[in-house]
This record gives C-alpha cells, structure tokens and sequence, in this order.
C-alpha cells in the first residue's frame, strides 16, 4: 500500500499525493494550488476524462449527461449535492456526451442521464435515470463497499 493518496487535479491534471493522514476534502494542488475538491462537479471531456479516472486513488462518480437532456437537467443541481456531501471521500466528474461522444461510445452509453462509479480505471457499478441527492448518495455508498 502507498503511504500517499493519488488525487487528479480539475484545474492542472498534476497527480498530487495526499498523505492518508491529511483530509482531502481541503487539499491543494501543489502545481497549481487549486482546490482539489472543488465546490462543483469537475467537467471533463475527451481531453482530461481517461487521465482523471485512471489516475485517482479515490473513487470517481461521472455523471453522463447532455446538455438537451431533460432529466440530466433536473439531476444536475442533485448531483452537485451529493458531492458537497462526500467532498474529499469520492471525486465528482461530469461528462457532456453531445462534446464527447467518442468517451460516451467507449464505455457504451445508451441512455442519459447515467452515473458510473470507476475506481483506478476500472468501473464498478452502473445506473441510468435521474435522482435525488441522498439516493445518489446511498447508491455510492452501497457500492464502494464492493470495492
């Protein structure tokens, strides 16, 4: 086990180590000195999605979405709640399938809004449909656990 916690940067995409003794929740960047758990959900898109879940020791919830997308519009504001509240434990992503279709293609998206839990790369579980806040949160609780 490494004595450090891998964290992606939204703001640069430096890979900082994180003492497992630190809170993350209020880690900087020491490239850039962003936050590294940022207020809001980190968009991605083609360019940064591969790295930031690839990358992170930390759990990634992304939340596939598309900007005409009614019901992705109606779970935004739930899914920024829901990352207020696990803030430092699980990272937050949000990925516009209209601007990255190629990423949406990849990992077979076939209805939106859908949210996908990745540790280090790998997926773990899978929903579609929209929900609120503490739903989003009880779904990524019952399954880091199978992490």
């Amino acid at each position: 086990m490494t004595d450090k916690i891998h964290i992606v940067c939204p703001a640069c995409a430096s890979v900082n180590g994180v003492p497992h003794d630190k809170d993350c929740s209020v880690a900087k960047c020491g490239k850039c000195k962003s936050e590294l758990f940022p207020k809001s959900p980190v968009l991605c898109d083609s360019r940064n999605f591969l790295n930031y879940i690839n990358r992170s020791h930390l759990p990634v919830v992304v939340d596939f979405w598309a900007p005409w997308c009614g019901p992705c519009k109606m779970m935004g504001p739930q899914f920024e709640q829901a990352s207020l509240l696990m803030k430092g434990k699980v990272h937050f992503v949000k990925l516009d399938t209209e601007q990255s279709p190629d990423i949406g293609s990849m990992f077979n998206i076939r209805s939106i809004p859908t949210m996908a839990l990745f540790k280090k790369g790998t997926e773990i579980a899978r929903t579609s449909g929209a929900m609120q806040s503490a739903y989003i949160n009880r779904w990524i609780e019952d399954n880091i656990n199978k992490i």
